[in-house]
């Protein structure tokens, strides 16, 4: 076993917290450096395994008691990654998915593009760790052929187990590993026909769930390594601020604390803000030791940020024409020759992620060698810049992947861990950041302010003849390469510059607007806001032409395929999924008096997805939603229960932040600092019924995690108009825009 490996065991040693004993600890550190690894480490248990598993390839490592140990090279953050991946080995291996056991695999090139990230982990996996198990089938085949002198050809596998033509003899896994491991694998394999499937498409408990739910899991905030510190961090709350002086006299004094140093700001891709870290021997000394740190900062041009005046100024670059991305026909010209306009202008705040389990990271930085142990979407980001960072070369940067509390595009960005890095350098040990809950929210990348204006004329039978949509937001690459980065739109009018409908005359135009709050990725990125705008706007154009909101989508579907990427976009599948949402929600039945229904469809990550929303609006104003039902093609389905756990997550975050979330900038700052100003979802709030369908397809996986989201509030606000005729184009929704 190299140093990854050994790693590995212990995180998945399944006890709470992780500790390594020092012994332990310096075998591994030796191994990861490329030194002579001698013993091994074993769990809390105190049970060893016999004798090492062996390695097939780098996906898969046999037990000699039958033990399938399957390495996933994407992380896991609740979207059930490892076990979708697993399965699709496990599926080609023919292996006895009650002895697989689903390892996390550490940054490592033999595995690729590690990043976990734009609903792509099984999308783009799907033929390599299939190809991976198939590989690994036919080196046991050989070896069990070879020993009986049989032809490979007429053996057969099951569950673990090859199989003698004779259909008598059989010889486990387990026991042909070591001399397959010998064999030369062959330059191509065959794989199943998916009629023949035995794991895939089937519902599987995810294999993290018993260690989740009993609270044996290991996350980055379990992670213990000796001679480990604790180190709190007291930042710069202003976007455009420096540290003027700090006092740390009374910290010192706190019991327990260490020793006190300056984090340096670290701009470029990374946005390590200027900070105060107190070192500590445990998380409360940390803590406290932070409390009773006196710090100034100097806060810039702070005043001139903030939430409302970027609305104004976003506004007003709205009413301005802008780049033009896209276009066809004469849109001006258009516009003037209409009998009806329909004009509406669309706001969406900066959103925080606010997964449970806020920012850490531990690492040990020894010479010109530094380990990461952190709950990361990039683990390769992650190791270049804190190479940068350090001065050190990259190769020498280990980093091993922990579970993840949530991610939901927060843990794309790698400044936590650099942050860990440079401590722990600082202090000549190993260092665990911890971030607090308002560490969480008011240091974060947020998902970007936009605001969507869109004009449209219509003829005299309602029919649109032009459409011209202007886009101005706070873009994520202005964020990563500057203000002057090219092609700012490229994270920002994706699904804007899609139109599903038919309009003879289209535009879109894009405005970047410049702020130093940085952005990032947000779960389904722009696809959050363009969705609500376009999806609102072919409502308020129904209801201009005196037309019902799906027949009048279904008469203007334009039917033309796009090629966009390996799978390209097919209307024939958003229009299936529209209309099995609208079948199954009872579109056009009657409902309780006050009740309204909503529908919005969209294509994002190359899946389809489309969701009818009912709901009722009471006399305070408060929104009540009664029932969501969606329709999703996303290809073929892996593992049936985690889809629909990821749909049902997808559209409760996508209520959420429809209803409640804002991350409001107020004098340089945010201003939201626990989830008493950044207010989740209440369990009483969850719809009574959320219904979700999948279309049976033969098609290979598409995106899944994201796809969910951006339907969500678009359904929403089109029912709360259904409910009262009160036309919502600003999120979040307030009781104060509804109150009668």
């Amino acid at each position: 076993m190299n140093g990854y490996e050994l790693i590995l065991e212990r995180l998945e040693a399944r006890r709470r917290p992780v500790t390594l004993t020092r012994r332990d600890f310096l075998k591994v550190g030796v191994a990861a450096t490329g030194g002579l690894l001698i013993g091994s480490l074993v769990p809390h248990s105190g049970q060893a395994r016999a004798e090492a598993p062996v390695e097939l390839n780098p996906y898969v490592q046999i037990d000699p008691d039958g033990t399938v140990r399957i390495y996933v090279p994407k992380s896991e953050m609740g979207q059930g990654v490892r076990t979708s991946l697993a399965l699709l080995v496990a599926e080609e291996l023919d292996a006895d998915w009650e002895q697989v056991r689903v390892e996390q695999a550490p940054l490592d090139p033999r595995y690729g593009n590690q990043g976990t990230g734009g609903s792509s982990s099984v999308r783009t996996r799907w033929q390599e760790l299939r190809e991976a198990g198939a590989m690994a089938r036919v080196l046991l085949v050989e070896a069990a052929a070879r020993r009986w002198g049989v032809d490979p050809a007429r053996c057969r596998t099951k569950k673990g187990q090859v199989l003698h033509p004779n259909g008598r003899d059989v010889l486990a896994y387990g026991e042909l590993a070591a001399e397959a491991a010998r064999l030369e694998p062959p330059a191509t394999v065959s794989l199943k026909d998916p009629a023949a499937f035995q794991l895939i498409g089937r519902p599987h408990i995810g294999v993290d769930v018993p260690e989740i739910i009993t609270g044996r899991a290991t996350y980055g905030i379990d992670m213990h390594v000796p001679g480990m510190l604790v180190a709190s961090v007291v930042r710069c709350p202003y976007i455009t601020g420096r540290l003027r002086s700090y006092d740390d006299t009374a910290a010192r004094q706190v019991p327990g604390v260490r020793t006190v140093v300056e984090v340096p700001a670290i701009g470029a891709d990374v946005h390590v803000r200027p900070g105060v870290a107190v070192v500590a021997e445990h998380t409360w000394a940390a803590l406290k030791g932070r409390q009773a740190l006196r710090v100034e900062w100097e806060p810039g041009e702070a005043a001139a940020h903030s939430s409302a005046a970027y609305l104004e100024q976003m506004q007003a670059l709205a009413a301005r024409p802008g780049q033009v991305i896209r276009e066809r026909g004469v849109v001006e010209k258009a516009l003037d020759q209409g009998a009806r306009r329909v004009d509406a202008t669309y706001a969406v705040p900066f959103l925080a992620h606010a997964p449970m389990e806020p920012m850490n990271a531990t690492a040990h930085v020894e010479g010109n060698r530094c380990t990461i142990w952190a709950p990361v979407q990039i683990p390769a980001w992650v190791a270049r810049a804190t190479a940068q960072a350090l001065g050190i070369p990259e190769r020498n940067v280990r980093v091993f992947i922990t579970l993840l509390g949530g991610g939901f595009g927060r843990r794309l960005n790698p400044d936590y861990a650099v942050e860990a890095a440079l401590i722990s350098k600082a202090v000549g040990a190993p260092v665990q950041v911890v971030w607090t809950r308002e560490d969480d929210l008011q240091f974060d990348f947020y998902r970007p302010m936009a605001v969507h204006r869109i004009r449209a004329a219509l003829d005299e039978r309602g029919q649109p003849l032009a459409w011209y949509h202007r886009v101005v937001s706070t873009s994520i690459r202005a964020t990563l390469q500057g203000p002057e980065a090219p092609d700012q739109h490229r994270s920002e009018v994706g699904g804007a510059d899609l139109l599903p409908y038919r309009v003879p005359n289209w535009r879109l135009e894009y405005h970047p607007f410049q702020s130093p709050l940085p952005r990032g990725w947000w779960r389904s990125v722009d696809h959050t806001h363009t969705a609500f705008a376009v999806e609102s706007f072919i409502d308020e154009m129904a209801a201009a032409a005196g037309r019902d909101p799906l027949a009048y989508r279904l008469e203007l579907f334009d039917m033309e395929a796009r090629t966009d990427g390996p799978y390209g976009y097919d209307p024939a599948r958003l229009r299936r999924v529209l209309e099995l949402a609208a079948e199954k929600a009872g579109w056009g039945q009657p409902l309780p008096e006050g009740h309204g229904r909503g529908i919005a469809c969209h294509w994002s990550f190359r899946s389809y997805v489309a969701e009818v929303v009912e709901a009722s609006v009471d006399d305070e104003g408060q929104v009540h939603v009664h029932r969501v039902v969606a329709a999703i093609d996303c290809g073929r389905i892996i593992n049936p229960n985690g889809a629909e756990a990821q749909a049902v997550g997808g559209i409760l975050d996508g209520l959420w932040t429809a209803l409640k979330a804002e991350a409001t900038l107020e004098g340089g700052r945010i201003t939201i600092t626990n989830f008493d100003t950044y207010p989740l979802l209440r369990q009483r709030e969850v719809p009574p019924t959320i219904e979700v369908y999948f279309v049976e397809s033969d098609q290979e996986p598409t995106g899944l995690g994201e796809p969910p989201v951006p339907p969500v509030a678009p359904a929403l606000a089109n029912a709360i108009y259904a409910a009262t005729g009160r036309r919502l184009r600003q999120l979040p929704i307030r009781a104060e825009m509804l109150r009668s």
